[in-house]
């Protein structure tokens, strides 16, 4: 990668000013774009979803544990695998302390299609302490489109259909594991689904990455060159594509 051409102190502020000026203009249009996804219509969840958490069979409702809003990771881990995803390995490397959204009433917890003894096992390697939960044998990772499977639902991933995703070569989201986060608000006994992303939607999750595009090598590997955090002697898992 060819380095950054070596100037002044002078000419290094001139050119730092006027990348601050783009940054703003970034800056200003996160904020209004945040402020449409606050301001989304939402959808009440009217299936009851029957999920294993550590004290048995939980409902959505339950991960609020109590709070108003929920925020679902949903981490790619196949019921066949023996370990997760290694990219959503690193975002969940990268939650930190779950107090801060706590006190803003918020919750937030991982799901799987993975069994949850698999889950557990794999989380205690870790060293997490994220909830985590097992969505096994139920229509969960479908109606959220992060598991497809033609037989038993519309394939859809990132808002598209099994035409568009082969169109753009991403077939392995057809029949396969995705990720995504989802987010639910809970008023009363309902709970409403407020909003759900997929694919690059997710790297504002990815702490790494806003870390090495401050830097002037930025990001040398793809995200599915990441590795599990007690593997970085070269061995690697399953990725998310």
């Amino acid at each position: 990668m060819e380095l950054p051409e070596v100037v002044t102190r002078d000419e290094w502020r001139e050119a730092r000013l006027a990348l601050l000026a783009e940054e703003k203009k970034l800056t200003h249009a996160k904020t209004a774009v945040d402020a449409q996804r606050r301001a989304l219509p939402m959808v009440l969840v009217d299936k009851d979803y029957t999920l294993a958490g550590p004290d048995g069979p939980v409902g959505l409702a339950d991960l609020f544990e109590g709070r108003r809003q929920l925020v679902i990771y949903h981490f790619m881990f196949d019921p066949a695998w023996d370990e997760g995803c290694v990219s959503c390995s690193a975002v969940t490397d990268s939650m930190g302390r779950l107090e801060h959204l706590h006190d803003q009433e918020t919750t937030l917890a991982l799901v799987s299609r993975a069994p949850l003894a698999t889950l557990t096992a794999f989380r205690e390697r870790m060293g997490w302490s994220v909830p985590w939960y097992s969505s096994h044998g139920s229509d969960f990772n479908y109606d959220f489109h992060v598991s497809n499977d033609a037989a038993l639902a519309p394939v859809e991933y990132n808002y598209m259909d099994e035409a568009t995703l082969r169109e753009l070569g991403q077939e392995h989201f057809v029949s396969n594991e995705g990720h995504g986060a989802s987010v639910f608000l809970r008023e009363g006994d309902q709970v409403f689904h407020t909003y759900s992303s997929y694919g690059r939607g997710l790297e504002p999750l990815l702490i790494t990455y806003h870390y090495l595009d401050l830097t002037p090598l930025g990001r040398q590997r793809h995200v599915s060159q990441f590795r599990h955090h007690d593997r970085y002697d070269g061995a690697s898992g399953h990725s998310c594509h």
